[in-house]
C-alpha cells in the first residue's frame, strides 16, 4: 500500500511539473508573438489579472456548491497585512516581465528572469534570514559571471529591455517568497490555488492599472486593433487572441500555485533549471534567437550556480532531518524573505484562535480569518 501511494504520489508530481512546464512555455512564446502585433504589454497584463480573477471566482463558486461549503474569505485586515506584499510584486513582476519579453529576445529574457534567485538570497542575507556562507557567493557569482557572459557581444542584445528583465527577476524573489509563506500556512486556508488567486488577483489588477493607464492609456485608446477597429471582425480577433493569453495566464497560475503549494522548494528550483533549458532550445531552434561561443559559455556558467544552489539546499535540508517533500514553514525556509515583520507573535496568537474556533464549529462553516 505504502509503495503503491508514493507511486501515485510521485505520478502527480510528474504530472504538475509537465503542467507547469506547457503552460509556462506556451505562455511565454504567446507573449513575445503578440507583444509585436499588440505594443501595450502592461494592459495586456491587466486584462490578463482580471480576467483570471472573474475564472477563480467562477470555479471557486462551482467547488462552494458542489461541496457545500463556503471558501476561505480574509478579513480586511489581515487581507491587506498579508497578501498586500505577495500581490503586489506579483503584479510588477508579471508587467515588466510582459513589457521586457517585447523589447528583448526570448533567450536573453529567460536568462536575465533566472537572477532572480540572486535577488531572494542578497535579500535574505539583508535580513539577516542567511549568513554569506561560501556556497552562496559561489552561487552568485556563478550566476553573475554567466549572465555576464551570455548577454557579452550578443548581436540582439536590448539593454532596457535587459534592464526591465532584472527589475522583474527582483519582483519575482519577493513574489515567491511571499507567496509560499502566505500559501503553506495552513491556518490562512489558502492551500487551494483558485483560494490563492481569488484574494491576491484584485490587488494585481488594481497594481497594474496605475502604470497601464499612466504608461500606454492613449496608445491604447488609440489603437486601431481595439478601440478604432476598422472592422467587428478586427475587435472580434483582438478580443480572442487576448483573452487566449489570458486562459493561458490562468493555468500558468494554477499551476505555480500547486507547485508551491504541493512540492518542495526544492522541487520547484529544479523544475525551473529544466524549464529554463528547454525554453531556450526552443528560442534557438524556433525562434531564430542567436548564441555564440561566449554566449554559450555564459549559459553553461549560469546554469551551474543554479544548480548549485539546488544542491545546497538539498544537502541542508538532509544534514537537518527535513524532508523534501514536506510544506515549508517560515523559520525552516532558508530563503524566505517574506517580510518576517508581518509574522510576530501577535499573528502567531491570532492563528491559534483562529484554528481553534475553526476547529470547535461542526457542519456548514464559512473559513474566515480575521484579527
Amino acid at each position: 500500500m505504502a509503495g503503491s501511494m508514493r507511486i501515485l504520489k510521485f505520478a502527480g508530481t510528474i504530472a504538475l511539473v509537465i503542467f507547469f512546464y506547457a503552460s509556462s512555455i506556451c505562455l511565454t512564446f504567446y507573449n513575445k508573438w503578440m507583444s509585436k502585433k499588440y505594443t501595450f504589454p502592461l494592459t495586456v497584463a491587466m486584462v490578463h489579472f482580471v480576467t483570471v480573477f472573474l475564472l477563480a471566482a467562477f470555479f471557486r463558486r462551482l467547488l462552494e456548491i458542489y461541496q457545500k461549503e463556503d471558501r476561505t474569505v480574509l478579513d480586511w485586515k489581515v487581507y491587506i497585512k498579508k497578501v498586500f506584499p505577495s500581490a503586489i510584486s506579483a503584479s510588477l513582476d508579471i508587467g515588466l516581465s510582459n513589457w521586457s519579453i517585447m523589447l528583448s529576445t526570448v533567450s536573453l529574457y529567460t536568462m536575465a528572469k533566472s537572477t532572480a534567485i540572486i535577488f531572494i538570497l542578497l535579500f535574505s542575507v539583508m535580513l539577516g534570514l542567511e549568513k554569506p556562507t561560501k556556497s552562496l557567493i559561489l552561487v552568485v557569482l556563478l550566476i553573475s559571471v554567466g549572465l555576464f557572459l551570455f548577454t557579452f557581444n550578443s548581436s540582439q542584445f536590448d539593454m532596457f529591455g535587459f534592464v526591465i528583465a532584472l527589475i522583474a527577476a527582483l519582483f519575482s524573489g519577493l513574489r515567491w517568497t511571499t507567496t509560499q509563506l502566505l500559501m503553506q500556512k495552513k491556518s490562512m486556508g489558502l492551500q487551494n490555488p483558485l483560494d490563492a488567486i481569488f484574494h491576491i488577483q484584485p490587488v494585481m489588477a488594481l497594481t497594474m492599472v496605475v502604470f497601464a493607464f499612466s504608461m500606454e492609456g492613449p496608445q491604447f485608446a488609440s489603437s486601431s486593433l481595439i478601440f478604432r477597429y476598422s472592422s467587428f471582425h478586427v475587435l472580434l480577433t483582438s478580443l480572442v487572441i487576448i483573452l487566449s493569453g489570458a486562459f493561458l495566464a490562468f493555468l500558468l497560475t494554477i499551476s505555480e500555485y500547486l507547485m508551491v503549494s504541493q512540492t518542495s522548494s526544492l522541487a520547484l528550483s529544479i523544475a525551473g533549471i529544466l524549464k529554463e533549458l528547454v525554453t531556450l532550445t526552443i528560442a534557438a531552434e524556433l525562434g531564430g534567437d542567436r548564441m555564440n561561443g561566449v554566449n554559450v559559455i555564459g549559459l553553461i556558467i549560469c546554469m551551474t550556480g543554479i544548480s548549485v544552489h539546488v544542491v545546497s539546499k538539498a544537502l541542508n535540508e538532509n544534514n537537518t532531518g527535513g524532508s523534501v517533500n514536506r510544506a515549508l514553514t517560515d523559520n525552516e525556509n532558508p530563503d524566505s524573505i517574506a517580510f518576517k515583520s508581518l509574522l510576530t507573535e501577535e499573528d502567531f496568537d491570532e492563528e491559534i484562535l483562529f484554528e481553534s474556533n475553526h476547529s470547535s464549529k461542526g457542519g456548514k462553516h464559512s473559513r474566515r480569518w480575521s484579527s
